[in-house]
């Protein structure tokens, strides 16, 4: 039975996630102390014990769920199971680099720096306000991109996140946006929704972040990861570190194209897929993708023995 492991994105965070990983198993307390060394602060505090909305701003949500995925990773380890029990490795957006650090691509706190970086860059590169993205539901993605196109009237609007095949997000100038929401209406979504989020990430006006972290990246020691990734830009899999350099580059202003990534993990024959970190927004995605897959979230103690014990 072919795995992959893949790695959730910015709106799983919640105060507490990982706390229990860190109790149980001193490898997952490990990364969180690295994470904490590397930013110069207490992160782990704010994760465990601090304010919501202080958690989910961009700069500390980024490093965060990346700290509570690798915690998850450690605990597995420290049960038998390795990165390499996966054929696969993916992550949606942000959730890309806790796969990297994951297959070894990156260290924790390298990992941390850029995510630290890749978080301000992207709060930074468009005045608040000015940016907005909108969830679109029941509409297929041609027909997203369709209402994008139509909607942007000489400003941005574009298809940020095709997440499943009745799910896409928009992105761009609020004014562009909030048009896409009325039009996404006239052609049949279900819901058209603005997201409660602080900038319109994933589109042409992130290009200032993607400037910022093409120079954090050229910096960074960076190792052939021991798992191909599916990359968010491409989907489908690459393994030169040089190339993954340059995609997470392009990915700050690209679709993340996960509907296709997980079509193409299943084409290549997955059939179990792990979400390895907090939430379960992946594993429901998933489902709507492609039923047959088995799903299994793994963000607590309990999810690593279940885990465990399915594989005996």
């Amino acid at each position: 039975m072919m795995k992959a492991f893949v790695f959730p994105g910015q709106g799983a965070q919640t105060i507490g996630m990982g706390k229990a990983l860190a109790d149980a198993y001193p490898a997952s307390k490990a990364v969180f102390d690295e994470v904490d060394d590397a930013l110069g602060e207490a992160l782990s505090v704010l994760i465990w014990e601090g304010d919501q909305d202080q958690l989910t701003l961009t700069q500390n949500a980024q490093p965060a769920l990346m700290a509570t995925s690798l915690a998850a990773v450690r605990a597995l380890e420290t049960e038998g199971v390795t990165i390499d029990a996966a054929s696969f490795v993916a992550g949606h957006s942000l959730g890309e680099y806790s796969a990297l650090a994951a297959a070894g691509v990156f260290s924790v706190g390298d990992t941390a720096r850029l995510l630290r970086t890749r978080g301000l860059a992207m709060q930074e590169a468009v005045p608040v306000g000015v940016g907005a993205m909108a969830a679109l539901l029941g509409l297929d993605f041609a027909t997203a991109q369709t209402v994008a196109d139509e909607a942007s009237q000489g400003e941005v609007c574009q298809a940020a996140n095709d997440n499943d095949p009745g799910q896409v997000v928009v992105s761009g100038h609020k004014a562009a946006v909030e048009r896409a929401v009325e039009i996404a209406k006239e052609k049949g979504a279900k819901r058209a929704v603005l997201l409660p989020v602080s900038a319109p990430f994933h589109c042409s006006l992130m290009e200032p972040a993607a400037k910022i972290m093409a120079d954090a990246l050229s910096n960074v020691n960076m190792n052939a990861p021991v798992v191909p990734l599916v990359a968010n830009v491409l989907a489908s899999d690459v393994s030169d570190p040089t190339t993954i350099r340059s995609l997470l580059v392009e990915q700050v202003t690209g679709s993340v194209r996960w509907r296709e990534s997980v079509e193409w993990m299943a084409g290549k024959g997955v059939t179990e897929i792990w979400e390895i970190g907090a939430g379960k927004a992946l594993s429901g995605m998933i489902r709507r993708i492609d039923k047959s897959v088995v799903m299994r979230a793994i963000g607590t103690p309990d999810d690593v023995k279940a885990a465990i014990e399915s594989l005996s």
